[in-house]
């Protein structure tokens, strides 16, 4: 979790403002981080958790087995609280080992995912 706080530092956000950070551990025992990179074309955005994952495959990572992802503001629109986007779930599916957990902190709160297993219940 603390280098996906460190990653939420270099979040890019200057139009919904809404950082957030990822780090993901790879089969190899190497740790890669991402961050959150808007867009003002929203379709364009790219969330922390592919920018951690493609940042592992392209390094040569063979596979991911587990996620951090934090973001340190609360998200009004979001009452469920941080979830990967759909998009995000798709690239975990391809990348990540079918045990793989996602650990999710939202102001302090941490929630365990395993990813394939609860892919319907994120």
């Amino acid at each position: 979790m603390a280098a996906a706080k460190e990653a939420c530092e270099n979040s890019h956000v200057p139009h919904f403002q809404a950082p957030s950070g990822a780090a993901v551990l790879t089969t190899d025992g190497r740790v890669f981080q991402g961050a959150t990179v808007e867009n003002v074309n929203h379709s364009l955005c790219i969330c922390a958790e592919r920018v951690a994952i493609f940042n592992a495959v392209s390094h040569g990572a063979a596979q991911i087995e587990r996620m951090a992802v934090t973001a340190p503001e609360v998200y009004e629109h979001d009452m469920r609280g941080l979830m990967p986007c759909g998009a995000c779930r798709e690239v975990m599916k391809e990348f990540c080992t079918e045990d793989a957990e996602i650990i999710v902190d939202r102001l302090g709160e941490f929630t365990v995912y395993a990813l394939l297993r609860e892919a319907y219940q994120f």
